[in-house]
């Protein structure tokens, strides 16, 4: 049954792989568990029903991406999305939350129309191949930092903006957490280097079971005020799911009366689609890319199934109380574990599911021991420039800013912006737009400066 639903021959693959592969997404994806209701919970929202719709959002997304598209996609409540709904929607425009789900609900249901409509598979396909690279190397870099920064590895500074961990402040909480991320950065390398089937895996969970044993010793000791939690688990399971009532539904209680004007809740789900359209398009690029899933033109087959289910996800993730649900970056991490098929996609998302039962547990693995993996992968997703043409500038000047733009703009969509945006420029300068530069590459040329010019 599961080689006649999921093809697993065909795409040279098995259901160990797979499941494997699913584990490990799951793993590195599991922080948005804790990460979410904290963001969330700024505009107001109650966080363990945050939590639940996290989960059960991301179980319903991710099992659509496995049986629309068969890819070993997962999603999830998005990492940028959530900050803009809790911090910019709510806390600067001063709507209410409820608003704020009526605007995420809506703008699902324009990607419903875009994706059934092909405007989005139109839009992937438009990307040149050169982009595509770009894209895959920049996310590679930008996964790689939020590593860094999960395990605070890399800090806010002050006169450099970023900095190193200063060991000698703190050491037992905030340094020993960065320390244990350095060791678990090496353990899960040289897991790969000696070819471990589910290397990163076993690194989250060797490095998670050295922060227990530190913390029993004493060596590591939790200071919530930094961030820094106990890595013991202290409860194994949940089963009071009352809390969803606080957020389930409320979408349709938004009181409209309170909006200042029609244009400005336009211009909001306009910023909700603009990023998640691009950041949705930009995972995809890149994860398909490292897995070799788009075809000789550079197009990912069934890329409409794929988009489909991220956008029905947001809707019923708006409904059930949550921020913008979308193709996560971390996918890349089963995909490196082999993952092919739509069977890494469902184990991941019945991992999410389980998760609503054994929240307790899953939310104690600590950012620590994830940050490896995300740094790993980041390293295999680099290797996407290789297939750059760096000597032909033309083509190599566009691709660098956007891989640059990524981690330093902290947006995948940004970094997708500066190289459609310096790509389409620079062809029309040196005259070589003709055959380069297709009218919808016109198209999101001037909707990206329109969008710096306006929102």
């Amino acid at each position: 049954m599961l080689e006649k639903l999921f093809k697993l021959k065909e795409n040279g693959t098995s259901v160990k792989v797979e499941v494997m592969a699913g584990i490990t997404t799951f793993m590195t994806m599991a922080y948005i568990l804790a990460v979410n209701p904290n963001i969330l919970s700024a505009s107001g929202m109650d966080a363990n029903a945050v939590l639940l719709a996290t989960a059960l959002a991301s179980f319903l997304g991710t099992v659509l991406m496995a049986l629309l598209a068969n890819y070993p996609f997962a999603l999830a409540p998005g990492m940028g999305l959530n900050a803009y709904f809790a911090y910019t929607v709510v806390l600067n425009y001063g709507y209410s939350w409820q608003i704020a789900l009526m605007a995420v609900f809506a703008e699902g249901l324009i990607f419903i129309v875009l994706s059934v409509t092909n405007v989005r598979e139109a839009i992937f396909n438009a990307i040149p191949m050169t982009l595509k690279s770009a894209v895959s190397a920049g996310i590679g870099l930008f996964i790689a930092f939020i590593g860094l920064q999960n395990a605070k590895i890399v800090v806010n500074n002050d006169s450099t903006l970023v900095s190193y961990q200063n060991f000698k402040t703190d050491f037992s909480s905030v340094g020993m957490g960065a320390l244990l991320a350095l060791i678990g950065v090496l353990i899960t390398g040289y897991l790969l280097i000696k070819k471990v089937k589910g290397g990163i895996l076993f690194g989250i969970l060797i490095t998670w079971v050295l922060g227990i044993l530190c913390e029993l010793i004493g060596i590591y000791k939790p200071n919530p005020e930094l961030g820094m939690y106990s890595v013991i688990p202290t409860a194994l399971v949940s089963f009071d799911f009352s809390a969803l009532g606080n957020t389930f539904g409320q979408v349709f209680k938004a009181d409209f009366g309170a909006l200042k004007s029609i244009t400005e809740f336009i211009v909001v789900i306009f910023a909700f689609l603009f990023v998640d359209i691009f950041d949705t398009l930009g995972t995809l690029i890149g994860v398909s890319s490292k897995a070799n899933m788009l075809d000789k033109d550079g197009k990912l087959p069934r890329i409409k199934g794929a988009l489909l289910a991220d956008a029905i996800a947001t809707s019923a993730g708006a409904i059930l109380g949550t921020s913008t649900t979308t193709t996560f970056v971390e996918s890349a991490s089963g995909v490196t574990e082999g993952g092919r098929t739509g069977l890494t996609a469902v184990v991941t998302g019945l991992l999410f599911l389980l998760s609503v039962i054994f929240s307790p547990l899953f939310l104690t693995i600590p950012s620590f021991a994830t940050a490896p993996a995300l740094i790993i992968v980041g390293f295999y997703m680099i290797a996407s420039v290789a297939k750059i043409d760096w000597e032909n500038m033309l083509e190599a000047i566009p691709a660098f800013l956007c891989i640059l733009s990524m981690p330093l703009m902290y947006s995948i969509s940004e970094g997708i912006a500066m190289g459609v945006i310096s790509w389409t420029i620079l062809h029309l300068c040196a005259g070589k737009a003709k055959g380069k530069v297709s009218v919808l590459m016109y198209v999101l040329t001037v909707l990206f400066i329109l969008k710096y010019i306006f929102l």
